[in-house]
């Protein structure tokens, strides 16, 4: 299937589509995953800073389920095992990894960078779950695995340098 073709009888409209690819961002040329990454952020910062660190924590694990829906239908729609169009995985391990620490732009970069490094780094066992669990759950496990590393690094360094 083409890079940024949609599998049949899915729309851009689609649910399915809107949260697989968060609102299209997973379509954008060129490193879908980090662009996914980056359209994550300001929704991060607007869910933390209206509702604190539970409820972007509550929005993470929704999307972490709204997630596993989503993927698991574009999967078996696209015939494909990872989807890089499928973007809402980076959404989740995003917020994720940026959930423990306080609401500061420097956090934000920093917690981008560390997340984006774990996912494309991909240590032991994200490795283990990008290459051996299927489906929507499959999709989902690897990035939420590197955003609890990454978030875990993140609040280290934040609680280091505080």
């Amino acid at each position: 299937m083409a890079r940024n073709t949609l599998p049949r009888g899915l729309t851009a409209f689609h649910p399915v589509v809107v949260i697989s690819t968060w609102f299209g961002s997973g379509l954008l040329p060129k490193a879908p995953g980090t662009w996914g990454s980056l359209a994550a952020l300001p929704f991060a910062w607007g869910i933390r800073a209206a509702t604190g660190p539970t409820g972007l924590a509550i929005a993470t694990v929704i999307v972490i389920l709204a997630g596993w829906w989503a993927a698991a239908i574009f999967v078996r729609r696209s015939n494909e095992h990872d989807p890089r169009r499928v973007v809402i995985d980076e959404v989740a391990g995003q917020w994720l990894t940026l959930v423990a620490v306080p609401l500061d732009p420097e956090n934000y970069v920093l917690g981008f960078l560390l997340f984006r490094a774990a996912d494309i780094l991909k240590p032991w066992p994200v490795s283990w779950a990008d290459r051996d669990l299927r489906g929507g759950f499959g999709v989902m496990a690897d990035d939420v695995l590197a955003g609890i590393y990454a978030g875990a690094a993140l609040w280290v360094l934040v609680e280091t340098l505080s």
